[in-house]
């Protein structure tokens, strides 16, 4: 039974995991310049926290404090406290205004897992360096008064210290085995199954996962996955947090004040490289009543789950081609602007807290979906298509939908990929579908 006094949200000590106060920390922000910028990539690259796609990123190191979400982010209040959290740290006293509008103060960022009832937690890092869309770059740290001060006389704080030094040289790994976690028959027989389900009512939709293992001679290095899945996949959200990688084309919810942007996807072709062949797949998915019923699940779905906050929200008529690599997916950009911005107005991890599980990674209706697959999915899908992002202490921020992604320990990695499956799905078709999803990842981890 739950302790009536225990909060959905707090924040505790990194190495201890005792309970740490707000007013216990302190904070200081200043502007970065550019050759700061890329060696604060390295080192968070190396051994941090990343998020970054074309433009901008979030790179952190150290940890300031745990914030545990006690009964998972589903958790009435939950969202709400986790906010409150961060703006009760309080700045250091010679902080002064942000200069030119810069972003400002402590943030928290995380990979939460797909069940959004399981405990879980986000970390307010020690260092955080974030680079905006317009350019600007700021560095914020976070300890205690003590460790506020030994941080702000090293990088990147002050313009004498020297980076931390790289890693000392290790071997990547060079020999792979690639497991498929259950035989192809087997995902084809639930496909089947999810079909009858849908055909005798019970949900409209369900998305249906499957998991690769690779396992490697040596561990596998962040920073080269990073590099790669940057190269391979530049207009996606990189992400490394705590073993989990990935390259996200998915933007789940970004706040940003009142405006708060979503790009739901659903419906997927392959890309042969041949232009001739990939125009005439794409036209046959953008024609497709199948796939577009598909997508127009998803795309209801946030906008109602937006709904109730917002005096404007607004998607197009018809979607677009997202073209990546290897596939193309219908996605359609939700824009939304809430009814007021300040006390009494939800945040993003709130708006995040009310969208999870789409019907792009769960189901729909959601509830039902959700029983079936933890009845018969039979996989602990852990991150896999959870949210992964940051949020600030006044409720701005950005998450991803935690897919293209790899949970790694030491030289083992769970690949997973999932698909949707409707009325019309074909499941010989559905299981192609996961091996392009999956080949994201695998370009980038498995290298001769």
């Amino acid at each position: 039974m739950r302790a009536a006094r225990e909060p959905a949200a707090r924040l505790v000590a990194p190495a201890s995991g005792e309970d740490r106060s707000p007013a216990a920390l302190r904070w200081s922000t200043q502007p970065l310049g550019e050759g700061a910028l890329e060696s604060a990539r390295r080192v968070a690259f190396e051994r941090g926290r990343v998020l970054e796609r074309d433009g901008a990123a979030v790179l952190t190191w150290g940890e300031a404090a745990l914030m545990e979400l006690t009964y998972g982010l589903a958790e009435p209040g939950c969202a709400s406290q986790a906010t409150a959290l961060l703006a009760a740290i309080p700045a250091l006293e010679r902080t002064g205004p942000a200069p030119d509008g810069l972003s400002r103060g402590p943030l928290a960022l995380g990979a939460l897992g797909f069940d959004r009832n399981a405990t879980t937690s986000l970390v307010v890092p020690a260092v955080s360096v974030v680079h905006d869309d317009h350019g600007r770059t700021t560095a914020t740290a976070v300890g205690t008064p003590d460790e506020l001060e030994q941080l702000l006389a090293g990088f990147p704080f002050a313009e004498d210290a020297p980076p931390p030094p790289p890693w000392p040289p290790s071997e990547p790994p060079d020999t792979f085995e690639l497991v498929s976690v259950r035989p192809h028959a087997d995902f084809r027989e639930r496909v089947d199954l999810a079909l009858q389900a849908i055909r005798s009512g019970a949900f409209d939709k369900v998305v249906l996962a499957r998991e690769v293992a690779v396992h490697a001679n040596r561990p596998f290095r962040q920073h080269d996955l990073l590099r790669r899945m940057r190269a391979l996949h530049p207009s996606c959200a990189a992400f490394a947090i705590d073993g989990f990688v990935g390259a996200s084309p998915e933007l789940l919810c970004r706040r940003r004040g009142a405006e708060v942007t979503s790009q739901p996807l659903a419906g997927t072709v392959a890309r042969s490289g041949d232009p001739d062949e990939d125009a005439r797949l794409a036209a046959e998915l953008l024609a497709s009543e199948k796939e577009r019923n598909e997508h127009r699940i998803v795309v209801d779905a946030i906008v109602e789950a937006l709904r109730p906050w917002c005096a404007r929200v607004e998607v197009p008529d018809v979607p677009h081609l997202l073209e990546l690599r290897n596939v193309a997916h219908l996605a359609s950009p939700v824009r939304a602007t809430l009814r007021e911005v300040g006390s009494g107005s939800p945040g993003v991890l709130e708006l995040l807290a009310a969208l999870h599980p789409t019907p792009a990674v769960g189901g729909w209706p959601r509830e039902p979906a959700l029983e079936y697959l933890a009845k018969a999915e039979e996989l602990d899908r852990d991150r896999y298509a959870g949210p992964v992002g940051w949020v600030d202490s006044a409720g701005d921020g950005a998450w991803w939908i935690g897919i293209r992604s790899a949970i790694l320990d030491g030289g083992d990695a769970r690949l997973i990929a999932g698909v949707g499956i409707v009325e019309g799905s074909d499941p010989a078709a559905e299981l192609a579908e996961t091996q392009l999803k999956l080949q994201a990842l695998l370009a980038a981890a498995v290298r001769p």
